[in-house]
Formats: C-alpha cells, sequence, structure tokens
C-alpha cells in the first residue's frame, strides 16, 4: 500500500516554518505497514493542489493532505476538495455542534459566522472528528485512490492521525509488515563501518534492507525487513543483528531511535551512581544541553561552566594565569585543569572539559582552527586527547560534543569491568 504525504503552505516553501507534520505522518504510516511513497509541499493555490490530485490520481492508494483548513480567506482545501470531487459544501451537525461548544464554552467568546464555517464540509466526505480543534478531518475516495485532508496545527494533525486515521486504516486495508531496527555506533566514520561490515551487508536476506545514517561522529545503521510472516521478519531481524554486534560489538552503544549517546551515558551513570559536571570553552554549553535533554538527569548531572572567555577560566575556573601564559588557553595542560577545577567545584565522579578553536578565526590563541583539547577527570585519573575537526565552525562543535560523551561512556564502562 503506497501513501503520499502533502503539506499545503506558503510559509513552508519560504521557509518561515519547518514541516514537521509529514515527519509524523511517514512514521505513523510505516508502523502499520504503509509504504509512504513521496513527501510534497505546494502552494495555497486552488489550481496547484488540483494539479497535484490529478498527478496522485490512481498513482497512490493514499494521499494525506495537512494545510489549509482554517477560518481565514486564504485557507482554500475545503473548497478545493468540492471542485475536485463535484461536490458541494454542506453544514455537518456534528461538527457545528462541536465547535460552538468549544467556542461558547471553553473560550468563552460569542460564536461568529467565520467559526461556523469550519462546519462546512463536502457532502460525500466522511468527517473525521477533531475532538481538540475546530477544522476537522475528511476522508474522500475517488477511484483508487482516498484523499485525506487535515488541519495543519500539528496537535490536531497528530490527534487526527491517531485516533481517526491509523485506525480506520487498519480495519479497511490489508498491508504487509514493516519492521525495523536501529543500531546505534559511536567513534567510527560511515567508510570505516561500511568496510568492517561489507561482507555481513553482503549476506543479507532479500527482506532485509541496510541503511546507513551518519552523524557526526556516529553512525545508525537500520535494517529494514518487510514481509507478510512477523515472527519470520522479527527472527531474521535478531540474527542478523547478533551477527553484527560480533563484528563491530566494539563501537555498538545501543538499539534504535529512541537510544541516543546521552541516553546511554546518562544510564551508565545512573546503573553506577555516579555523577558528572562540565567545563566547556569551544562548545559553549552544547554538551550540557545534550546530557540535559534526557529526562532524569537531574539524578546524575550536576552541572556546567561554560568558560568561554579567557578571563572566566581564571576568575570561575580558577585556572592560572600563569598556565595559559606559558601553554596557550588551548592545550593540554588548561583542558586538564579545566577538568580537575569543575570535578572539585560540582563535586562529582566525573567531568568533561573542552577547550579549542571552533574558527573562522584564532582569536584570543595561535591554535589551528580546528584544534579542540577535551579533558576527562574520573575517580582514578585524569586523560586529555587532542583533536583536530577541521571545518565548519558548527562541525568542530557538534564533533567535539560527540567526542567527549563517547570518552565518558568508556571510562565508565571501563570501571564496570
Amino acid at each position: 500500500m503506497k501513501a503520499t504525504i502533502i503539506t499545503i503552505g506558503d510559509e513552508i516553501l519560504i521557509g518561515q516554518i519547518v514541516d514537521t507534520n509529514s515527519a509524523f505522518i511517514a512514521k505513523s504510516l510505516d508502523r502499520i505497514g504503509v509504504d509512504v511513497h513521496e513527501m510534497i509541499s505546494i502552494s495555497d493555490n486552488k489550481q496547484h493542489i488540483l494539479d497535484t490530485f490529478n498527478q496522485l490520481q490512481n498513482k497512490v492508494d493514499l494521499v494525506i493532505i495537512t494545510g489549509g483548513l482554517g477560518p481565514t480567506k486564504d485557507d482554500v482545501t475545503k473548497k478545493t476538495f468540492c471542485d475536485y470531487f463535484e461536490d458541494e459544501l454542506v453544514v455537518d451537525d456534528a461538527v457545528l455542534k462541536h465547535v460552538t461548544h468549544l467556542i461558547e464554552g471553553f473560550y468563552k467568546r460569542t460564536i461568529t459566522q467565520i467559526n461556523k464555517d469550519q462546519a462546512l464540509v463536502p457532502s460525500k466526505c466522511t468527517v473525521l472528528h477533531n475532538q481538540v480543534g475546530t477544522a476537522p478531518g475528511m476522508w474522500m475516495k475517488k477511484e483508487n485512490t482516498v484523499f485525506i485532508s487535515l488541519p495543519g496545527v500539528p496537535f490536531e494533525m497528530k490527534y487526527l492521525v491517531e485516533n481517526e486515521i491509523i485506525p480506520k486504516v487498519v480495519r479497511e486495508y490489508k498491508r504487509p509488515y514493516i519492521l525495523h531496527k536501529t543500531i546505534l555506533t559511536y567513534g567510527q566514520g560511515e567508510s570505516m563501518v561500511a568496510e568492517r561490515i561489507e561482507s555481513w551487508e553482503d549476506n543479507l536476506p532479500d527482506c532485509i534492507k541496510l541503511a546507513y545514517l551518519p552523524n557526526p561522529g556516529s553512525v545508525r545503521l537500520r535494517l529494514s525487513a518487510r514481509g507478510t510472516d512477523k515472527e519470520l521478519l522479527e527472527r531474521s531481524i535478531e540474527e542478523n543483528v547478533i551477527s553484527l554486534t560480533k563484528i563491530i560489538g566494539d563501537i555498538i552503544v545501543g538499539f534504535d531511535d529512541g537510544e541516543t549517546l546521552e541516553t546511554v551515558v546518562g544510564n551508565l551513570l545512573k546503573q553506577q551512581n555516579k555523577t558528572v559536571s562540565t567545563a566547556e570553552s569551544c562548545t559553549g554549553g552544547n554538551i550540557a544541553q545534550l546530557l540535559t535533554s534526557v529526562s532524569g538527569a537531574s539524578n546524575y548531572f550536576k552541572g556546567s561552566v561554560v568558560s568561554y572567555a579567557t578571563e572566566t577560566k581564571i576568575s570561575v575556573l580558577g585556572i592560572s594565569e600563569d598556565l595559559i601564559k606559558k601553554h596557550s588557553v588551548v592545550s593540554a595542560e588548561v583542558a586538564k585543569q579545566m577538568a580537575i577545577n569543575v570535578k572539585s567545584i560540582m563535586k562529582t565522579d566525573y567531568a568533561i572539559a573542552t577547550t579549542g578553536n571552533a574558527g573562522p578565526t584564532k582569536g584570543d590563541t595561535n591554535a589551528e582552527v580546528g584544534a579542540v583539547f577535551i579533558a576527562l577527570a574520573t575517580p582514578n585519573n585524569i586523560i586529555v586527547e587532542e583533536f583536530n575537526f577541521g571545518q565548519p565552525r558548527e562541525k568542530v562543535i557538534d564533533r567535539a560534543v560527540i567526542k567527549s560523551l563517547e570518552m565518558l561512556r568508556k571510562e565508565i564502562l571501563k570501571n564496570l569491568q
């Protein structure tokens, strides 16, 4: 079963907002075995919408449209639906009752005609009740293609997808199983990982496809299996994951999209009842931000000093001015002292420190652009490593953050042995 997702709105096309609706719909459809054929963004233009509908007619089974269903004059989707299906707008009493209750009962306002017009729907459509908003969804079929129109407001769209569309598709269509397993690796680039698993990849069964999803310092390997026998697919994925672990187990840190490196590190710290702090210069607080993005991080993350300026390293972290003059602010010696001092200040078991030159200019150091020193203070010792992450600036910062967490993970695991 194939689907196309359409987002309608000039605000998307000019980059004013980012289209997150398509990603949510795609994930929801994938979970029930619907293959998303393509995603399209088009303008708030009646003819553009009609042309797109005509192009998709009978080429896909399902077309899901978001946007263009509000009360304003530039919301044209309902009228376009009527033209495409040779239909007319009529008042849906259940929708009108809901809109009236929402406006007058919840918002405590007098309902206006523009609000009442939200209850207008094509007479031939199946209305998808929007419990959390005023614009209903619409389900209409022409020949072999179902067209579904949803409001563009994300929380309203999500409600209708989860409570109306997915259950209805599951009831009415027979679909294959689509299963995914994502393996998280850190510390080696895409080409190196590919080289190590080349033979394994060549021997994957036909029902399983492998995708490489690289990020700075990490590669996600997604196994996707498609077929009609769910148990067979699950068993095949599991067997191949086991064989993959035997090859690259040294760089595998977890599984599935939700288990990020910061989650893995957090879980290890919680298991060991240990704490961590950070002293960040070139990374500007990004390590702390990543660690605290995980729910429950307060159990193990105690704080950070973002000592971006040299004077802050001296006045807040207590780094010796003589040490900085002797070795430069971007040096192994300064990074080491930053880690030692923040560990003492925050009273933590581990501490990460970064100092470097992210570029594009050298600033108050002679260190090469891209040079970064990362220090890790552990319960037993101090580790300092030097890197050159090249350019551009964003790449330097991202790689320094990931490498810092990777170093922390490795040291925690050593203490588990």
